[in-house]
Order: structure tokens, then C-alpha cells, then sequence
């Protein structure tokens, strides 16, 4: 049996020069394709009933038509028509893994999970909030009751704490290196602190000043127990984001290629050793040379394929 992968082509809105690489979808779906025991998938969008579980009608509105153009553009991304289905597109890929990995055990959307995007506006390159969608979507349908989420882009996930606090059937975990409110990123994790809560759980990695691979992992190994630490959920949502390695513009770590894929590892042997269905997506990633940022998710494909032997 093959990792499935989902991916389709429309995941790429045009957004022209912009610092996000949003052409990272594409090519790790070819580099992914062309590996041993890894399969593409195509996607069902998700329809707008789906998104109204979790977002603000006006908001869903201004993104399908562009007005107000200030919160269609409240993401950080110029609006056109093509972006309403492109993100509907990467909603259903999140929802479709996490749908195939409960059947398979494992799963990977080779799109974003939009951990930034809050109810009513978007942050920090994510629109619409692809993690708590796909979620709402699972438990609407009868296939969950429970899930957990694992967050380990560079930039603290604020947009699923808030969703997560009001649905108290979620245990969302954020590991980051930038702290991050109001669109901006705080490089400096002292310089601000939000409020954790009873299901919605964070913690920084400090720069050591040297190799951070170690920090990284001691850390992940303290926290993420507490995802289980209530019951074991019926599924894992795991944010693998490109963005901690050294080489981003915005990473205050000295995490390496090798750094990032022994954490994913990591990740996917504690699902594999408490039985959990886990499915994973792309996060981050701003290094000028794109092809950093691929190689570090075609890592985490190649981290899930060899725990479950797919």
C-alpha cells in the first residue's frame, strides 16, 4: 500500500512576486511522485457549507467576491477570483487525508493547514482554516468525536488556539520559535505571550545559540504527551512546517535538514506507538531558494512512509 498524497494543481491562486513560494505545492508533488511507495490523490473541495462550521459568512463572502478588498485581503495575499477555489481545494485536501488516514492509519496533503486564519479574517498567508475545517468536517459526518492537533510551523498557531478553545473536543499543541498576534510575527518569544487554555497548549523553542536540534526534540518529547494525556483522540492533525529550518529569513533556530526530519519522525512514531490515524501537512517555508523548503516537506513524505511502511 502506498502513502496516498493529496494534491491538485489549483492549489496555486495567482499571487505574483510574493514571499510566500506558493509554486511548493507543485514541485513537491512531482518530487513525491516520482518515489517508491508514494501515490498522488486528487482532492474534492470543500463546498461552503463546510467552511461555515468554522468561519464568519462575511468573511467567506469577501474572499469569494473580493469585497471589502481589506478583509479579502486580510491573509497577506492579493485577491482574485481564483482564490476562493484554490482555497476551498486546499481545505479538501486536509479534509481528504484526514478522511484516508483513518482507514490507512496515515495520510499527507501537500497543502497548508492555515493555522494563522482566525474566525472572521485571515492572517499570516492562511485564509480559511484548513486543520479546524477538515475537523468539523470528520465530526459532522460521524467519523470522529475527538482529534488532536500538533503545530510545528515556526510561527505559534494563534488562529487554531482560538478555534480550538471553543470546540472542547480539540487538544491543539503549538512548538514554535516566533511568537505570533495581529498578523505580526515576534522573532523574540519573550517579547509577547498569549494565554493558553484547558485544550489549547503552547511552548517556544529558545535558541541555545548553537545546534537547536536537540532543544527541538527535548521539547516535543516533554509536551506531546499531554495530546494523549485525556484519552487518545480518534485522529492526530500534524502542521509540519518548512519555516523552522536555519536557512529561513524568519528562523531564529539552527535547525538543519536532518533536525527537521528526525522531529518528524519523532511525530509520527508516537502516533504509530498510541494508534493513532495521522495525517500531516505543508507549513512555512521562505527560503529564496525554493528548493530548501521542498526538500524539507518530500522529508517529512519520506518520515511517514518509513514509520508505517507504507
Amino acid at each position: 500500500m502506498s502513502l496516498q498524497l493529496f494534491y491538485d494543481p489549483g492549489f496555486a491562486a495567482p499571487i505574483g512576486d510574493h514571499i510566500m513560494p506558493i509554486r511548493k505545492f507543485g514541485l513537491v508533488a512531482e518530487q513525491a511522485a516520482d518515489l517508491p511507495g508514494m501515490a498522488l490523490a486528487g482532492v474534492t473541495p470543500v463546498t461552503e457549507e463546510d467552511l461555515l462550521r468554522v468561519h464568519a459568512p462575511a468573511y467567506i463572502e469577501a474572499v469569494k467576491t473580493g469585497e471589502p478588498r481589506e478583509l479579502a485581503e486580510s491573509q497577506k495575499f492579493p485577491w482574485s477570483p481564483q482564490l476562493f477555489p484554490s482555497v476551498c481545494l486546499t481545505n479538501g485536501a486536509v479534509r481528504d487525508a484526514a478522511r484516508h488516514a483513518l482507514k490507512a492509519g496515515a495520510a499527507g496533503a501537500l497543502a497548508s493547514g492555515f493555522h494563522h486564519s482566525c474566525p472572521d479574517h485571515g492572517e499570516g498567508f492562511c485564509t480559511f482554516n484548513g486543520l479546524i475545517v477538515a475537523l468539523e468536517w470528520l465530526k459532522a459526518h460521524g467519523h470522529i468525536q475527538t482529534a488532536a492537533i500538533l503545530d510545528m510551523d515556526l510561527h505559534y498557531g494563534n488562529g487554531t488556539a482560538l478555534l480550538t478553545a471553543t470546540r472542547p473536543w480539540i487538544r491543539s499543541l503549538s512548538l514554535y520559535g516566533n511568537d505570533y498576534w495581529d498578523n505580526i510575527p515576534y522573532l523574540d518569544v519573550s517579547e509577547r505571550h498569549h494565554e493558553d487554555g484547558s485544550n489549547h497548549r503552547s511552548a517556544a523553542i529558545i535558541p541555545t545559540g548553537g545546534p537547536d536540534g536537540d532543544a527541538m526534540l527535548a521539547l516535543l518529547d516533554r509536551e506531546i504527551g499531554w495530546l494523549v494525556d485525556a484519552g487518545k483522540p480518534d485522529i492526530l492533525l500534524y502542521q509540519a512546517g518548512a519555516d523552522p529550518l536555519k536557512y529561513d529569513p524568519y528562523s531564529p533556530l539552527d535547525l538543519t535538514h536532518d533536525d527537521l526530519a528526525a522531529r518528524d519522525r519523532r511525530v509520527f512514531e508516537f502516533a504509530r506507538q498510541h494508534a493513532l490515524p495521522v495525517a500531516w501537512v505543508l507549513a512555512g517555508g521562505y527560503t529564496k531558494d525554493v528548493t530548501q523548503v521542498v526538500q524539507v516537506h518530500v522529508n517529512t513524505a519520506l518520515a511517514c512512509r518509513d514509520t508505517f511502511s507504507l
